[in-house]
């Protein structure tokens, strides 16, 4: 009997702490490429770090890691070397040459989780762009799987001219399906533009945050819906869309796709369109892990990606998820060491974020539903706000 049974692969996982970037921060992002590889089904089997001025032009790291690298891939037997930045196809070129393994790089591995989750014809398309336009620049051999795009591409490719390099005919066959799954996503943002002019008479609210801090698991509850909700990164990528209706008050609430630091760009691009869902949204709801030792810094990262989408201003609630998860070490009455983020208590932390955010926050669990209802009755005071703004003679409300 033949298993079918999938065996996971395992990778060693590299990054670098500069002079803009120091050891302590590189290896946050490290345990956040862990969390990346474990949602792509890859097991870590060694995470390495160098400390450089910059990372090196030709191999990322310097020579001696590389080797050191190297040695331990091949006493370990670890196929997949996965690198936390984006490699440049030459950085990309010499390390597979040098190390004779899979080589990817943190933009690499979002693609194929993102190609992993995509469900609707929307997000595939989205990703399948994305995918292309890494792909394009990186082409240094022969990609068999490509024959398969001849004739599907919207346009005739033709057959190779007398003389011309295959490597040549690749490029014109991922520059042809560039061209027509962007004519392609711009007709479903057509049609999803049409959807949301018809939805224009409902106050719309949109759930954003980084990803796997708890949205969908909070649409679930406000919605009384059954949304895919998971613990791990990206768990949702096609925007999902509920009515709610909280007293006499009905609305609707979207789920958006999650944010990540280091983001590769051309995923920003290709979902733009699901970030319309964002930029037309009434009020926002930024969900926070609070759980989380970095919580700061992904709601800056939030921060960052809704002011570059035009969104900074908009009316949001600041919504600090999963306080059931919250944990700290209470200190000694005359212990003088400072305080940290392990420390610092959850009603420590609420008072701090109180008096530095500029809009309302809450602190509530998605999962146990603590704190939920008076989250609910604000939003309720909310939307009926903006209900009538937009309607003021709407006398359903009175």
């Amino acid at each position: 009997m033949i298993s079918t049974e999938k065996i996971q692969e395992n990778a060693v996982l590299v990054g670098v702490a500069t002079q803009t970037q120091s050891l302590e921060k590189e290896l946050e992002y490290l345990d956040e490429l862990a969390f990346l590889a474990d949602t792509a089904g890859v097991e870590v089997k060694k995470i390495f770090t160098q400390n450089l001025t910059l990372p090196d032009n030709r191999t990322y790291v310097g020579k001696g890691k590389l080797e050191e690298i190297k040695n331990y891939m091949e006493a370990e037997e670890v196929k997949m070397a996965i690198f936390d930045d984006e490699l440049s196809p030459s950085q990309l070129r010499n390390i597979e040459t040098e190390l004779k393994v899979k080589v990817l790089d943190r933009t690499t591995l979002i693609l194929d989780i993102f190609a992993s989750r995509a469900r609707t014809a929307h997000s595939k398309v989205q990703v399948e762009l994305a995918q292309y336009q890494y792909l394009l620049p990186r082409l240094t051999r022969m990609w068999t799987h490509l024959d398969k795009q001849r004739g599907s591409s919207g346009g005739s490719v033709g057959m190779r001219g007398p003389g011309e390099r295959e490597i040549e005919t690749d490029r014109r066959i991922i520059r042809d399906r560039i061209m027509f799954l962007k004519e392609k996503l711009a007709e479903i943002d057509k049609q999803k533009v049409t959807q949301r002019k018809n939805r224009e008479a409902l106050i719309r609210v949109a759930l954003v945050g980084y990803t796997n801090v708890g949205k969908s698991t909070l649409m679930n509850v406000l919605s009384k819906s059954e949304v895919f909700a998971e613990n791990k990164l990206f768990a949702t990528l096609d925007t999902t869309v509920r009515k709610v209706v909280i007293g006499n008050l009905p609305f609707l609430l979207s789920d958006t796709v999650g944010f990540i630091r280091k983001l590769p760009h051309s995923l920003v691009e290709s979902f733009k369109s699901t970030l319309d869902e964002v930029r037309e949204s009434d009020l926002l709801i930024h969900v926070v892990d609070i759980s989380h030792s970095e919580h700061e810094d992904q709601l800056n990262t939030v921060k960052q990606t809704l002011a570059e989408i035009g969104c900074a201003d908009k009316p949001t609630i600041m919504l600090f998820n999963k306080i059931d998860n919250y944990t700290f070490v209470e200190k000694e009455a005359d212990d003088l060491t400072p305080k940290t983020k392990e420390n610092i208590s959850l009603e420590e932390l609420k008072q701090h974020w109180i008096a530095k955010e500029n809009y309302p926050s809450f602190f509530i669990s998605a999962k146990t539903k603590e704190n939920l209802y008076p989250f609910r009755d604000f939003i309720y005071e909310e939307v009926k706000r903006l209900h009538i703004r937009r309607y003021p003679y709407d006398k359903f409300l009175y």
